[in-house]
Parts: structure tokens; sequence; C-alpha cells
């Protein structure tokens, strides 16, 4: 069986503490509507963490593709340097 704590639960309000247990009923729910709204941006927060991070890496893949397409290209305008060299 679950214990119960004998302090009543607390919420602070722009540095005002307020026992819940005397807050009306209307203001119970705003403060609930808070603490989804809070856990709702947390995650939001995590899932754009987890987005940038897949960005860097794509950015980070292109940037390689891109080098080593210039080393590709660099190396077939050598190869086309020296054919012409050998053609004259």
């Amino acid at each position: 069986m679950a214990e119960q704590s004998t302090q009543a639960q607390t919420v602070t309000i722009d540095g005002t503490e307020y026992q819940l247990d005397q807050l009306s009923e209307r203001a119970r729910n705003q403060v609930i509507n808070l603490r989804v709204t809070d856990q709702e941006i947390t995650r939001l927060n995590q899932q754009l963490a987890i987005a940038q991070t897949a960005r860097t890496a794509y950015s980070q893949a292109l940037k390689t593709e891109l080098d080593q397409g210039e080393t590709q290209e660099q190396a077939k305008t050598k190869g086309q340097k020296k054919a012409a060299k050998v053609a004259h």
C-alpha cells in the first residue's frame, strides 16, 4: 500500500508558494494544464535536439560526398590532361 505524504503539495507561482489543496478547482486545473504544457515543451525540445543532430549528420555526409566527388573529378581531369599530352 502506498504511503501518503503528510506534507501538503505546493506550487510556486511568480515567487509565491500555494498549497494545492487550498486552491479552487479551476486554479488546480490550470496548474495541471501548466504541468502538461511543460511536459510537452520538454518532449518537443527533445525532438528538436534529435532533428538537429540528424541534420548535422546529413550535412557532414553531404560534405564528405562532395569532397569525394571533387577528388574523383580532379583525378579525371588529370587523366584527361595526360591523355592530351600523349596524343600530341
